[in-house]
């Protein structure tokens, strides 16, 4: 990318055809929405060199819904999800990983953990995970000066999963620092960066095994244990990497988005406002700060055959590239949807994915947390205000916050 002395002036001036999506230049301050729209309307289909071969990066909702629906065409198992093949871990590892499986194996290994995760069982989580926030908060409030991340936003969602887990609170340090490993690891694709983590956390999940195989209790770790795909049980591999998949997808991006959520508040407090005037908008608030931050930026998948997206030839081998962060501010799907409104109608955002069968399994519960989360702010909270910038991850592919400096005050 030609350096700018002003990114957001390079975002409306260079050609498209000079373009790499994917430099982090243009990701300073969060995704690059204004070339995101140049590229809807001029190139939707650009063509970006990558480390393994071509990457084509799509940015029209309608086509990211197209591939992700034609798992036939556009795999996730071939290849990676990710740049390259290598990236985290070996690739007869990565490709245990649930969003790395095409049906029907995709089918049979997201049944291990669906009923943890369905409307009827995360709505019985609710009462306690109400508890977790409203104590959170009140420390928060005791406290005045803090960080929205690290006090609420991070302990919110980290918890809950820790507890669907079944292991103890004292843990806490251990699993955030595995998180922040991993997202580590996953921003710099640094090869092999997510092995080491995955040891530590196999030490401790056989562990947990042993404590947890007698119990009584319906946990996720006893659901992997009996767990069965093709009439078999998993095995160890398996069940870690379904583990480790859990520890960080279930915390990274409900953390970020109630972080980026907060920050849309701030940033616009006439919403804030709305939500103080009627608390009965905040579900709907909630999908519109799904919409607003969708924290996920991308994924890819490996054309299996030759195709053609909006008359592009793509040739087997071939990386599509979702750019779920631009498919969420689409004009075609959205009327303004460059403004910030807790009072739009519910629509198609992509901050759970493109859809299809890798729809997040965790889509339910990361709602419930953020409803929660911004009833309880709204209810304890009468005076909340950013003491300092926000920062943000160095990241093209996560879109999120490692700090955001608040005072609250209570009502």
């Amino acid at each position: 990318m030609t350096a700018r002395s002003n990114p957001a002036d390079a975002q409306a001036e260079i050609p498209l055809a000079e373009v790499d999506v994917l430099d982090l230049r243009w990701f300073t301050d969060g995704p690059p929405h204004a070339l995101f729209a140049r590229m809807r309307a001029e190139d939707p289909v650009h063509r970006n060199p990558g480390p393994e071969g071509t990457i084509w990066s799509l940015t029209r909702h309608d086509d990211i819904s197209a591939v992700s629906r034609d798992t036939a065409t556009f795999s996730s198992h071939r290849g990676s999800i990710f740049l390259t093949k290598d990236d985290l871990m070996p690739l007869e590892i990565v490709q245990l990983l649930l969003l790395m499986k095409d049906p029907p194996e995709h089918t049979q290994y997201r049944l291990v953990l669906q009923k943890a995760f369905t409307p009827a069982t995360v709505a019985k989580l609710e009462e306690s995970v109400r508890d977790r926030v409203a104590s959170l908060v009140d420390a928060a409030i005791e406290r005045k000066d803090g960080d929205f991340v690290s006090d609420l936003a991070v302990p919110t969602s980290l918890g809950v999963l820790m507890r669907m887990m079944g292991v103890p609170e004292t843990d806490f340090a251990r699993f955030f620092d595995w998180t922040e490993r991993t997202e580590r690891a996953t921003r710099e694709m640094a090869p092999g960066g997510v092995t080491e983590v995955f040891a530590d956390m196999g030490a401790y999940l056989a562990a947990q095994i042993e404590q947890q195989r007698a119990s009584a209790d319906d946990t996720i770790v006893k659901r992997l244990l009996d767990g069965e795909v093709h009439g078999r049980q998993l095995d160890d591999t398996e069940i870690l990497v379904f583990f480790g998949l859990l520890a960080f997808a279930g915390n990274d991006t409900t953390r970020n988005t109630a972080s980026l959520g907060m920050l849309a508040l701030l940033e616009h407090p006439e919403q804030l406002e709305l939500l103080r005037a009627d608390p009965s908008l905040v579900p709907g608030a909630i999908e519109e700060i799904l919409r607003w931050t969708t924290v996920v930026n991308w994924f890819t998948r490996t054309v299996t055959r030759d195709t053609r997206i909006r008359g592009q030839a793509i040739a087997e081998g071939d990386r599509v590239l979702m750019w779920y962060s631009s498919a969420s501010r689409d004009e075609n799907v959205f009327q303004n949807p460059q403004r910030f409104d807790v009072r739009r109608a519910k629509s198609e955002h992509k901050a759970f994915g493109g859809g299809g069968r890798h729809f997040c399994l965790g889509a339910g519960l990361a709602r419930l947390e953020l409803r929660v989360l911004f009833e309880e702010l709204i209810k304890r909270v009468e005076g909340i205000e950013q003491t300092g910038p926000a920062e943000r991850l160095p990241s093209n592919w996560a879109n999120g916050l490692s700090a955001l400096p608040v005072r609250m005050t209570a009502r």
